[in-house]
């Protein structure tokens, strides 16, 4: 075998462990490796000619193993010290994730007891081992051993089950894990709200523990639904697999429809009563749904006799020789400074005292604003509805009062869980939405979507994420059933990369999660569902068949 890393090539004649092959470059930041594109823990074996990358935490990668490791870390030690806790690992806020025990009350002095625990553990530096096991011998195990600490949710779809072991403790973590407790030396634990929050450094410092952001409306929007969804007893892939064997699955998703719709008429609802409002803003992540969101938001407000007229931002961008650049030197058409906030705030600030404007038409070509005679002006009964990447910013509407606005914050924020103790990430709901709208209305290959997300991603956490908790409501675009639906979708299309390109562990990890769902028939979801604005058939939007 010729197994090269960096500039190294070594040769081979038996498998080895990428530890004891790099084990004069491998220091204590490393955590993981990349072996021919795919991410494995460091005592992974090669067999076959590779390319190895040793992964620390200020990588993505990297730092999904580190939040792994310390969530297992914090798991043997509620084990050690409160071993009837159930523990629930809900969701992710600011560098953290939160959980809850559900049958004890979470008190200051248990965390306080288990922070120390913690500590101890990660300061032996204890192995943690990896036992692969068959889907029967799995129950077999669970059958006859009882978890201490969890209520493990066996899928029938897996092929196979990783257990990690760590002296008498054991979970299951959905991904590769470091080989010792000892790497996850940065955290914090602490009581908050009903639950806890287990902090992990952010990506930008990996190796210092900063300061806590708190999230108050996201935190109670992702409350809301989960409690939804705990009552309809529906919170775990596991459990959804039931509903569609059962055959009670049509039911539950005219259930989560219906909640969208509901939530739809009380925010139409809280914005006829503001008596003063003119102009309602839109913003979200990519592949939140803005497009059918706001189209459902204008049905809802025309009842209440109010005529929302929307206006693009798009057409606001500055000339292109005034347009910033980035520090690669590339035009950056994300940030704020791209729009023509002057320009722009006036034709608002007219437009809202009756008068009549000529709207600008950008053309991205030339890159420069043409006019051609089109004009706008605003009835008495008709409001702004404005969907964009900056409308939670109070700089792109500087000019327009705070009372006359409002923001909503729009977002997937899923709520379903793989089981109690491995989460779905919001990120990743977002991503399949993505990939399964690129290549049927885009003409994008799973490749070219997983390729260009990472910089979908830094655009998001630059202009949105610091301002959601700007929003004056927020609407959880999540649809419990979603995953399931889209599955025969998005699994064909990753399955088309191969391991010759970076993004191959991506699209296998992607595989391997969407796997564990029973597939939902199209037929069952209705036409008006927002998932329709990404699998197609939407009465909201007119299909367009791909370049």
């Amino acid at each position: 075998m010729r197994i090269t890393y960096e500039e190294k090539i070594f040769e081979s004649s038996q498998p080895i462990k990428v530890n004891e092959l790099l084990k004069d470059d491998i220091n204590e930041k490393h955590i993981a490796c990349i072996v021919n594109n795919q991410v494995h823990a460091l005592d992974y074996e090669i067999r076959e000619d590779s390319k190895i990358e040793l992964l620390d935490t200020s990588t993505k990668e990297g730092r999904s193993v580190y939040i792994r490791g310390i969530m297992f870390v914090m798991g043997k030690a509620f084990a050690d010290c409160y071993p009837k806790a159930l523990l629930s690992v809900n969701y992710q806020l600011h560098n953290s994730m939160f959980c809850q025990i559900d049958n004890m009350k979470v008190t200051t002095e248990m965390i306080d007891k288990v922070r120390e625990r913690m500590k101890q553990i990660i300061k032996a530096d204890l192995p943690i081992t990896k036992t692969v096991m068959s889907l029967e011998e799995a129950k077999a195990f669970y059958a006859h051993s009882k978890n201490a600490n969890g209520r493990f949710q066996i899928n029938n779809h897996a092929k196979e089950i990783s257990l990690y072991f760590c002296g008498d403790y054991y979970n299951y973590l959905y991904g590769p894990m470091p080989l010792s407790t000892g790497i996850v030396k940065y955290f914090e634990i602490e009581k908050y709200k009903d639950g806890y929050l287990v902090r992990y450094p952010d990506k930008t410092k990996p190796y210092e523990m900063g300061e806590y952001k708190e999230t108050k409306k996201l935190l109670a929007t992702f409350d809301e639904y989960d409690d939804i969804y705990r009552l309809l007893n529906v919170n775990t892939v596991h459990k959804l697999n039931k509903k569609v064997e059962n055959g009670e699955i049509n039911d539950f998703i005219l259930l989560s429809e219906a909640l969208h719709e509901k939530k739809i008429s009380i925010l139409a609802d809280k914005i006829a009563r503001k008596s003063n409002v003119k102009m309602v803003l839109i913003a979200g992540p990519s592949s939140s749904g803005k497009t059918t969101f706001a189209r459902k938001l204008s049905l809802g407000l025309r009842l209440k006799g109010i005529k929302p007229v929307t206006i693009s931002v798009d057409n606001y961008f500055v000339e292109r020789k005034d347009n910033p650049k980035d520090e690669f030197g590339n035009y950056d058409f994300e940030c704020i400074e791209a729009i023509d906030l002057k320009l722009f705030n006036e034709h608002l600030v007219k437009l809202l005292n009756g008068e009549t404007i000529e709207v600008p038409k950008f053309d991205f070509k030339v890159g420069t604003k043409c006019y051609d005679g089109t004009t706008m002006s605003l009835a008495k009964d008709e409001i702004l509805v404005i969907e964009g990447i900056h409308c939670l910013n109070d700089r792109l509407t500087q000019a327009i009062p705070k009372d006359e606005k409002v923001k909503i914050y729009i977002s997937d924020l899923t709520v379903l869980n793989i089981d109690y103790f491995n989460r779905i990430s919001t990120t990743d709901t977002r991503l399949i939405r993505r990939i399964v709208r690129d290549y049927k209305y885009r003409g994008y290959d799973a490749l070219s979507t997983l390729k260009s997300w990472y910089s979908v991603n830094r655009g998001e956490e630059k202009y949105i994420y610091p301002y959601q908790e700007e929003a004056d409501y927020m609407f959880n675009s999540s649809l419990i059933y979603e995953l399931a639906a889209e599955k025969k979708y998005a699994v064909p299309l990753l399955k088309e990369i191969d391991n010759t390109h970076k993004e191959y562990g991506e699209a296998q990890r992607l595989i391997k999660f969407l796997e564990y769902f029973d597939d939902i028939p199209d037929d069952d979801i209705p036409n008006t569902s927002l998932l329709r604005e990404f699998i197609g058939g939407s009465i909201y939007h007119k299909e367009t068949k791909k370049k």
